[in-house]
């Protein structure tokens, strides 16, 4: 019995065990997901954004967008299921200071269709890490729960062991954009070789960029080619 078949033989008995439920508004879930229709259907979806950044952008504006014409950031390109705003908002808040661990599995399989038609396939993905004293007082890093889900649902292998967060900093939502890229400079070190080509870096929300981009710096010590950015979110 191959893995595909186990897998959707534990989806079968989960759902008859735990039917899925709408995290929404309670109805009953579609799909296998933890969402009504109704409450997928408003979810705010990603529109024209830059192909390098992205952010968003006015329907039929140029892209790459000007500031990264004049200030390629260090990563090929950057794209996001959906804009942070609500349903979406509250969905990641609830994984992420709720502990609702439901919230990864919708949420990782609802970037997995997204990433399946709009990204070519990394070799990896890698999730941004947290510092272990913020994994301590957490319990868990959000960013590696939806990177869960994403993997097992488009097949890509997760490398979340070779690169570490190097020291503590102040929570990057409480920062100036100034100020969140000096407060993550060298936060991140490599702790082993990543020996594959292409790397998808994931992370939940993506504001200003200053954190991937300086894990994005960090990866290119690997020689790594292609440096994507995967986000559930952008600000």
């Amino acid at each position: 019995m191959n893995m595909k078949t186990v897998n959707g033989w534990l989806n079968i008995i989960q759902n008859w065990i735990y039917p899925p439920t709408c995290l929404l508004c309670g109805d009953s879930g579609e799909r296998g997901l933890d969402l009504c229709g109704a409450c997928e259907r408003h979810l705010p979806r990603t529109g024209t954004a830059c192909l390098r950044c992205g952010e968003a952008l006015p329907d039929g504006a140029p892209s790459p967008c000007g500031r990264c014409l004049q200030h390629p950031p260090p990563f090929d390109n950057c794209l996001a299921a959906f804009r942070y705003e609500e349903p979406i908002r509250h969905l990641i808040h609830g994984l992420k200071f709720g502990r609702r661990h439901a919230c990864a599995r919708t949420l990782g399989e609802l970037t997995a269709c997204y990433f399946r038609e709009h990204a070519e396939p990394p070799d990896v993905i890698v999730p941004v890490p947290l510092h272990p004293s913020r994994y301590r007082e957490r319990g868990f890093n959000q960013s590696l729960e939806i990177a869960r889900h994403l993997s097992r649902n488009l097949r890509i292998p997760l490398e979340f062991q070779a690169c570490a967060r190097g020291h503590t900093s102040r929570p990057q939502a409480e920062l100036s954009a100034k100020e969140r890229t000096k407060n993550i400079r060298g936060a991140f070190r490599l702790e082993r070789e990543i020996k594959v080509r292409h790397v998808a870096i994931l992370d939940d929300v993506v504001t200003t960029g200053a954190t991937v981009s300086e894990l994005a710096r960090t990866l290119r010590q690997a020689s790594i080619e292609r440096i994507d950015v995967w986000a559930v979110a952008r600000a």
